[in-house]
């Protein structure tokens, strides 16, 4: 793919095809329109490509008709799809791989196992198509805060495709410049995306991204546990506090060495709802979870707190404790998983 090949006719960015018009989907098409890119919308739901294409976008009925429009100028099509991991994804690929060109790009920005990358870049090169992968991290307020991306794939192509991850990354921002980081080198990690390394790479970094995201959250969610089981009748009287749990989310947020954006969702989800009431302490887990135990168990790495967080999460579907909910509660704030009161 050359340099310029997937630029868009009026050349004010590039021109790609979104497929999965969701939570970050939708969000992502539209912060590439923001920044000058143009987007070709495709989704099962014609209800959320009308809305995509009332902010801008091309709507495309069908995957054929969204890689002519995205062809138009001669450029070579690119595929961003944002669907779930499995079968769904795969299809779609398959369908995608069915009538393409040489030198069309495909990029799977969900969360599919790095293992099916390896599969679909090989199966896909054999046409002369590219593929990406890209673990992406923002959730529901990427749109504002922007993605943090975790990418596999070609050298040259991930380079070609640089102006779509900038725009969708956050950048540097007013974070503090890491101390000891030389300058001069690579500088896209400290504007929110690396390119990780060949097919499946930044799908395992993200694996084990959210396997790491499971042991934070179950830590914070034990924690507040024992907090709240601090006023239990259980206790000697004496020993027994009436602790409020959202001042202590709220003093921990400022200059505490457990500062974090997991803990700023929970002050605020305790802030509205003290009890958590609204949430049902029942915990999904993505996947990720499971695959990041099983990569430890592969290269024998002994990985307890991780392990011990997503067996916590099979057992919240049996049994609900005050801890699972604060789970629930961080899992919508960052991703808008709602797991409503059974």
């Amino acid at each position: 793919m050359p340099r310029d090949s997937a630029a868009s006719e009026e050349g004010s960015g590039m021109r790609l095809v979104m497929i999965g018009l969701g939570r970050m989907g939708g969000n992502m098409a539209r912060r590439l329109m923001q920044a000058g890119h143009e987007i070709v919308a495709y989704d099962r739901d014609t209800d959320a490509v009308a809305k995509l294409a009332d902010a801008g976008a091309i709507a495309a009925a069908s995957l054929d008709e969204a890689r002519a429009r995205c062809q138009e100028g001669g450029a070579e099509a690119i595929w961003w799809v944002m669907l779930p991991h499995g079968a769904v994804t795969d299809g779609v690929i398959d369908q995608i791989a069915g009538g393409a060109s040489a030198g069309e790009v495909v990029i799977d920005g969900g969360n599919s196992f790095y293992k099916d990358d390896i599969r679909r870049a090989k199966a896909l090169a054999e046409k002369d198509v590219h593929y990406v992968d890209v673990g992406t991290s923002g959730g529901v307020w990427g749109l504002e805060r922007g993605y943090c991306m975790m990418i596999g794939g070609p050298d040259q192509v991930v380079r070609d495709l640089d102006p779509v991850f900038s725009a969708l990354a956050p950048g540097a921002g007013s974070i503090e410049r890491t101390r000891g980081r030389a300058e001069g080198i690579d500088d896209r990690a400290e504007r929110g995306y690396i390119h990780a390394g060949p097919a499946g790479a930044g799908h395992f970094v993200k694996m084990i991204h959210n396997g790491i995201e499971y042991g934070l959250m179950q830590a914070y969610a034990e924690g507040f546990d024992v907090l709240k089981g601090k006023a239990s009748e259980k206790l000697p009287e004496d020993e027994r506090y009436d602790l409020n749990l959202a001042d202590i989310a709220e003093v921990w947020r400022r200059g505490s060495v457990i500062s974090s954006w997991l803990l700023d969702l929970t002050a605020q989800a305790l802030a509205s709802d003290p009890h958590l009431e609204k949430f049902s302490g029942n915990v999904a887990d993505s996947g990720e979870g499971q695959w990041t135990i099983e990569a430890a168990m592969e290269e024998a790495v002994p990985v307890n707190v991780l392990t011990t967080a997503l067996f916590a999460r099979y057992r919240s579907r049996v049994e609900h404790t005050f801890g699972e909910k604060a789970l629930s509660a961080m899992r919508f704030g960052f991703g808008g998983h709602v797991e409503m009161p059974q």
